[in-house]
Order: C-alpha cells, then structure tokens, then sequence
C-alpha cells in the first residue's frame, strides 16, 4: 500500500471531522447552508410579526394608563392613609415611653391615642362656639338689612337705588339660575362636612391599626429583604423611625410655644377669639417654614376688627416671633431630632406641598431625612470606595 493511500484511507475510517472538505479550506456547502438564519432574521431566532409587536406595545400602553388613572382616582385615598401612618410613627416614641413605664402595648396605644383625641376635640370646642355665634350674628342681621334697603337715605337703600340689586336677584331666582346655584351650594357644604367627617374617621381607625401592629408590620416588611441585610436595614429603618418621631414631638413643643403666645398676645391687646386664634396658630406652625407666617397674617387680619394700630402690632409681634422662633425656639427643640440643611429643608417642604398640599408639607423634612439617612448608608459609602 502507498504512502498516500494511507492518510486517503484514514481519512475515511475516522470521517471528515466538522464537515472539512477534501482539501480542509472548511465546512462543505450544506452545513453552511443548513446553518445560515433565515432571511430577515439577523439573530437566527423566530420572526415576530408587526401585528404581534403592535399588539404587545398597544396592551402595554393600556395597562401603563390604566394603573395612572388607578392611583389618580384614589389618590384621596392614598394620601389619608399616608397621614395616618405617618402619625402612627409620629406617636411611637410615646407610645414606647410608655410601654417602658409597664404598659402593655395595647394599653399605652390607647393612652396616646385617647389624649390625641382629647386634643383635637379641644380644638373643635374652642372652634365651633366663635363661628356658631358669628354665623347666629349673621342671621340676626339680615332683618336690619332688608329694612335698610327700602330706607332711601342709608348707604345700602342708595346702592339698591343705583344697582337694583334686589331686583337682578329676583330675576336669577326667577330663571332658576339662582335657586340652582343656592341648592348646589348647600349640597356642595354638605358633602364637604360629610367628606371631612368620613376622612377623620378613616384617619383616626387607620392610625389605631397603625399604631398597635407597627411591630409586625415592620417585621413583615424586612421578610422581603435577604437575610445577610436584614439587621442593617432593620437599623437604617428604626433610625428613620425614631428621626421622624423626634422631629414631630420637637415641632409640637414649637407649635404649643407658638399658640401660648398667640393666646397671650390677644388676650393682652383685647383681640376676639384669642383661644381658638392660639389653637389655630398652634396647627398651623407645625406646617413647617409656612406655616407661622400665614397664621400671623391671619390673627393679623382678625386684629383689625379691633383697630389699625392693634393689627401693626400684631404683625410686628409675629416677626419678633418668628426670628426668636427660628433662631432661639427650633434650635433647642429640634436638637435631638433632625439636622437638615435649610435648603433642602425649604426645598422639601415647596416640593411636598405641591405634591400633597398641607399633608404633603407636613411630611417633607422627615422625608427629606429618611433619603439622607439611606444615602448616607448605602450610596455614599459604595462612591466612596470606587
């Protein structure tokens, strides 16, 4: 046998290896041909049609607006249960004071919440009486008014005169403009009295829920992290915690300072309603950076049933207010609590409120403190070591 049948007849004992032709330059034509993806296929893969591809994207799209228009009709909703949790957090360092002192948790739940209560039904009795008696005020007027009307020589008989107000009134009541425009409007109060009952209601079960599962809510909630970052985030989320409960217990010795003063002052210059003007200077100051300021321009206001100089004085009373508020007050009561630069502060509390209007506001700066803390655990630290 020759030399060169030998290799020849290996050649055909052992087969061609990866189809190699006969003079080895690679793969025959056939496996080229069965490997080649089809036309118009690039990735080799199964072709997707436009229809299908339409469809998916057009089903997408649906769902994306469906769930927007979810969330916008409940976003009432929504933001009545963000208040309430974020009061359950608020009163947690009382109701921890208190379980410290040997109460059951239930029972220091009901304590706190009882004297919250008894707090906002403070506020309602010395509301209620003021604007019952101005609205009672209000009704006893009107027989001197319609006979002023018809009296020629006071100043409401010359308009009438020169307007023929009763008149147009008539005519709209007339046509039904009026009488709708009455009946909607006092729909329209009713369902706003309605709307604010139902949401107090909501707000205070949920906080009561709130408050006495806030435990097992937060071990629920560290189930869905893995267990070699459940301490860590088990510690980032009771800093943030406790932060946020600080923050509120610091504010409400701030607002309590703010309505005393308010009382005081009224009471001293004779300004009407100096309970509920305190009260209400108290709610509103904790309405962070806004809130002190528009409660002045208010008591302000109501100062000038009094006289001109009365409402000077009380203006410039809440401006010598708020620099000793913000300067010698805050410091001292937030010094355990948060430490927030002033801008972010100021930027938090637009931001929240144009998202969620007061509630918003109120929950900026201990938002604006839950992002800093996380960022100080978790992104600043992997920045710092690339």
């Amino acid at each position: 046998m020759s030399a060169q049948s030998e290799p020849e007849s290996a050649r055909d004992e052992h087969g061609d290896p990866e189809g190699v032709g006969v003079n080895g330059s690679g793969p025959s034509d056939a496996v080229q041909e069965s490997r080649r993806p089809p036309p118009g296929d690039p990735g080799g893969g199964r072709r997707r049609s436009w229809v299908t591809v339409g469809f998916a994207l057009g089903l997408g799209a649906s769902l994306a607006w469906l769930a927007v228009q979810t969330v916008l009709r409940v976003s009432s909703m929504l933001t009545l249960l963000l208040l309430a949790v974020f009061i359950a957090i608020s009163l947690e360092p009382l109701v921890v004071w208190c379980t410290r002192r040997g109460l059951r948790r239930g029972w220091a739940v009901a304590v706190v919440l009882t004297g919250f209560l008894l707090v906002l039904a403070g506020f309602l009795a010395l509301v209620i009486p003021p604007v019952a008696k101005e609205i009672s005020a209000l009704v006893d007027a009107v027989p001197g008014w319609l006979e002023q009307v018809h009296n020629h020589q006071s100043t409401i008989g010359r308009l009438e005169d020169r307007f023929h107000l009763v008149e147009k009134a008539k005519e709209q009541i007339a046509s039904g403009g009026g009488a709708s425009g009455l009946a909607g409007g006092v729909l329209g109060a009713g369902q706003v009295v309605l709307s604010t009952v139902t949401s107090t209601a909501i707000v205070i079960t949920v906080t009561l829920y709130c408050m006495a599962a806030l435990p097992a809510i937060k071990q629920f909630g560290l189930r869905f992290v893995a267990v070699s970052r459940r301490e860590r985030v088990a510690g980032v989320a009771e800093e943030i915690m406790d932060r946020i409960g600080k923050f509120m217990l610091g504010n409400l010795a701030t607002s309590g300072i703010a309505g005393v003063a308010t009382f005081g002052w009224c009471a001293a210059t004779g300004v009407p309603y100096a309970a509920a003007l305190g009260v209400f200077t108290a709610l509103m100051d904790l309405i962070p950076i806004v809130g002190s300021t528009l409660a002045g321009i208010v008591v302000s206001l109501v100062a000038l049933s009094v006289s001109l100089p009365i409402a000077i004085a009380t203006a410039v009373f809440y401006i010598v207010f708020r620099v000793a508020e913000d300067y010698l007050i805050v410091p001292r009561a937030m010094k355990f609590a948060v430490d927030v630069h002033p801008l972010v502060t100021v930027l938090a509390v637009l931001v929240g409120g144009a998202l969620l209007g007061i509630i918003g506001a109120l929950v900026a700066i201990p938002a604006a403190v839950a992002v800093g803390l996380i960022l100080d655990e978790y992104v600043f630290p992997k920045k710092e070591r690339n």
